[in-house]
């Protein structure tokens, strides 16, 4: 009995140690195991400064203890690992939305971006702050892209608004998230977009320019037809839109729709009406082009062109050898030659006009010189006074710009190779006739002065034998010449007047002005000049009444000399 109770016991005990041996085993495994799950949760989340209950001594503390110290930091570490996977989920999964956005390909499902966050063996801070950081590039390289699709989709929508396309679908073309009309669709920001508007910009900049220089070719015509129709304002105003643009640069052009196809088509059908008007109308615009030049020539003193006269024209018009249009460019020709030509003659005939002037001048002083009460104090004499010598000094001045005139004339036909003509005359031949025919004036001068003096010599000797008689040439009263008034105020010039160069005959004195008359008797009047002989003692007729009859009062005394 006492053996089976012995042997019962130390069955007991047997059994009571194997359970503690068991008991002790399984305490060290889980502990272990906890230990070795710590130190696992602790480098993947990089948890280096936890104090840790496994570096204590294993003789301090028992089993449970162990066991009640890791527990709890092994059940904290997994809920921040939990919170470290999600945070790595949420980090991975906004770099594949925004990567693409930006790169063109759909995000991956959840199921394989959770497996790929489970597969991560690095939790730390330092892993996470990496993903961030990559995160804001990309959201910074989002924004930018972002930006630029806006600028080239506002560019697009400019161009599109000028060149009357539609908006819509020109960047529908493109992308449909371009001009999506819901509010949740994102604008699509990849590469194969941006490279898309960039082509498409280039296309639309590209029509822009062809279509501006077509409407800048159409605006010529436009004006070109324009002027030679004579059109009215309220005419071209209808397309003002259009003709502003003439001279405006490309990045200027923003007025909406002013470019599209269904203004120049409008341009171009008034292009085509004035065109067919203008066909009907050639006859016209060709006398007046024949207008237009002989205006310009007679104005510069510039010879027209005689194969495009009227009559000419004519007669060529209605015998259908010429086209119209062809003789209408050839008088435009002739309009931009003669514009040419009187430019190069400018200089010259600025001196013919300072010449003529003076020319002026000498008339007037020579007028004012025979008035006998110029120096009477009635109203406007001082101005005569003052006009007077201003005059005397400018007609001293003449003979200087005579001859200055003369050699910047030869100047210009040495340059040009050919004679420099005022109004069909060489204008060197005008000169030297003005320069004779002055001579001839001063000689005539010169020689009535002696004439005079000889007149009152012989009325002295009379009045000294039979007494003083009145004369009648005291009794009349000066003769008013074209241009003057006597005592007046002198504001009005006078026009060319003739001077005495021979007895009984008058002639004037030869200017451009002169010649421009030649038709009518220059040639004549110049053998007129250059074979009469010149009298120059020769008397008015009511100076020969006088001096008649002073000598006839006595027929025994003849005049003495």
């Amino acid at each position: 009995m006492l053996m089976e109770l012995e042997r019962e016991c130390l069955e007991v005990y047997s059994r009571k140690v194997d359970e503690a041996a068991n008991t002790k085993a399984r305490f060290h495994q889980t502990v272990a195991s906890k230990e070795a799950e710590l130190a696992t949760l602790m480098a993947a989340l990089g948890e280096h400064d936890i104090h840790s209950p496994i570096k204590t001594e294993k003789r301090s503390t028992s089993l449970k203890e162990k066991l009640a110290s890791i527990t709890p930091l092994v059940e904290e570490l997994k809920k921040k690992k939990d919170e470290r996977l999600k945070q790595f989920a949420d980090v991975k999964i906004q770099i594949e939305k925004i990567s693409g956005e930006i790169f063109g390909f759909h995000s991956v499902n959840n199921a394989l971006s959770s497996t790929t966050v489970e597969d991560e063996q690095d939790l730390s801070l330092r892993r996470l702050n990496e993903y961030q950081t990559h995160v804001r590039s990309l959201q910074k390289e989002k924004s930018d892209r972002l930006q630029k699709v806006l600028q080239c989709v506002n560019e697009v929508h400019s161009l599109c608004s000028v060149l009357g396309l539609d908006f819509g679908q020109t960047v529908g073309d493109v992308h449909p998230s371009l001009h999506g009309t819901q509010v949740e669709q994102s604008t699509n920001i990849s590469n194969s977009t941006l490279e898309g508007l960039e082509q498409t910009i280039l296309k639309l900049k590209i029509e822009r320019k062809t279509r501006i220089q077509k409407l800048k070719d159409i605006v010529a015509k436009l004006f070109e037809l324009w002027n030679l129709m004579d059109s009215s304002k309220e005419e071209r105003n209808c397309f003002i839109r259009i003709t502003s643009i003439v001279g405006t640069s490309e990045s200027e052009i923003t007025e909406r729709g002013v470019l599209s196809t269904e203004m120049i088509e409008k341009a171009s059908a008034e292009v085509e009406r004035l065109a067919k008007l203008k066909a009907s109308r050639m006859k016209e615009l060709v006398f007046k082009k024949r207008s237009e030049l002989e205006e310009m020539c007679r104005l510069t003193h510039i010879e027209p062109d005689t194969s495009t006269a009227a009559e000419k024209a004519t007669a060529l018009i209605d015998s259908g050898l010429v086209d119209p249009s062809e003789l209408l460019a050839n008088i435009e020709a002739q309009i931009i030659k003669a514009k040419d030509e009187a430019l190069s003659r400018k200089e010259v005939t600025d001196r013919i006009d300072k010449w003529l002037s003076a020319c002026e001048e000498e008339n007037w002083l020579d007028e004012y010189n025979q008035d006998d009460n110029r120096y009477s104090a009635g109203r406007g004499a001082h101005i005569n006074l003052k006009r007077a010598e201003r005059a005397r000094i400018t007609i001293g001045k003449i003979p200087a710009i005579v001859d200055n005139l003369i050699n910047k004339t030869l100047a210009w036909e040495d340059e040009k190779k050919t004679h420099f003509l005022y109004d069909g005359v060489r204008l060197v031949s005008i000169l030297d006739d003005y320069k004779l025919a002055r001579q001839r004036k001063e000689e005539d001068k010169r020689r009535h002065r002696d004439q005079k003096k000889l007149q009152d010599l012989l009325l002295n000797q009379k009045e000294a034998m039979y007494g003083s008689k009145p004369s009648p040439r005291k009794n009349n009263s000066f003769r008013k010449t074209n241009g003057y008034r006597v005592n007046g105020n002198g504001s009005m010039p006078p026009t060319p007047r003739r001077n005495s160069l021979s007895g009984g005959t008058t002639s004037e004195l030869l200017t451009p002005r002169s010649y421009s008359g030649r038709q009518n008797g220059y040639f004549k009047e110049m053998r007129r000049l250059s074979t009469a002989p010149l009298n120059f003692v020769a008397i008015s007729k009511e100076d020969t009444m006088s001096y008649a009859s002073l000598c006839g009062s006595e027929p025994d005394s003849p005049p003495q000399v």
